[in-house]
């Protein structure tokens, strides 16, 4: 499969993307957008089998991630997904993101509706609505002591952030499969190392998203893990209950990573929503 690698210059700094596949003139394209602290290759899985479908595929890095430009001041994710999208002459897209890309997703969708077919939301972030359950607050709150360790801050924060988005609530680390623990340790290490200057640069500009999920007009699908947090439970289910025939699909026996934990589960829902679309 041919890959297409190049970077797009966005306000203040560039995006890293991939793009593989040819897909059929006049359909969107497959824009995939990974989760807080790792990167594109979070989709290693999904992007292979999504352009050899006969979708053209683009999977990217968020600024302050992977390869794309460290923060250095006030930006707002949608509109670098405007840019991106401009640059590779794509006027609609298919969006699917799990966790912060579906929180990015989202509000594209409410910021540019036209340029947005359809959403595929996993392990849903939304914006405007805050964290409340104690089991993440907890490690939000370990996270913010472990910066000022200079000793071993860094492996105590990439663990909570493992805690949480890993093995999430219901689970012992040692419950999970290590292989998986180790890959997602080993992207949100590398995105710490490379990014770490960025921390505090600046704040990314969002609309809000939870108080405006039923102006959403586009086919919706949300997938969320049974062993995730409640707040991430709560959140799927406000978009299926806001936004007009919206989808919901439960991934049995995962936490957050569902495209990873359940991937047959995942790969199937997301194939039969695809499949479907108005094209």
């Amino acid at each position: 499969m041919d890959v297409e690698n190049d970077t797009v210059p966005v306000e203040n700094g560039e995006l890293f993307y991939e793009a593989a596949g040819v897909g059929t003139e006049g359909d969107p394209s497959v824009v995939l957008l990974h989760g807080g602290m790792l990167d594109q290759r979070m989709w290693d899985e999904q992007f292979t089998w999504l352009a050899q479908s006969g979708l053209r595929t683009v999977r990217y890095d968020a600024r302050g991630h992977g390869l794309s430009s460290t923060v250095d001041g006030d930006y707002a994710n949608h509109e670098d997904l405007r840019t991106l999208l401009d640059h590779l002459g794509i006027a609609r897209a298919i969006l699917v993101g799990l966790s912060h890309g579906a929180r990015i997703a989202l509000d594209m969708a409410l910021a540019h509706p036209d340029r947005v077919f359809a959403l595929a939301l996993a392990s849903p972030g939304v914006s405007g609505r805050a964290f409340t359950d104690p089991f993440i607050l907890e490690h939000i709150k370990e996270q913010v002591a472990a910066l000022t360790d200079e000793e071993d801050g860094t492996e105590r924060y990439i663990e909570h952030f493992l805690r949480m988005w890993v093995d999430g609530p219901h689970r012992a680390p040692d419950a999970v499969d290590p292989a998986l623990r180790e890959r997602m340790r080993a992207s949100a290490d590398a995105n710490v190392v490379v990014h770490a200057g960025g921390m505090g640069a600046g704040v990314p500009i969002e609309v809000g998203a939870y108080e405006r999920l039923a102006e959403i007009r586009v086919p919706t699908l949300v997938l969320d893990g049974d062993l995730d947090s409640s707040d991430i439970s709560a959140n799927a289910h406000a978009i299926t209950l806001a936004v007009p025939g919206a989808q919901r699909v439960r991934i049995p026996g995962a936490a957050h990573m569902v495209n990873l934990e359940n991937t047959g589960h995942f790969d199937h829902a997301l194939h039969g929503f695809l499949s479907g679309l108005p094209y």
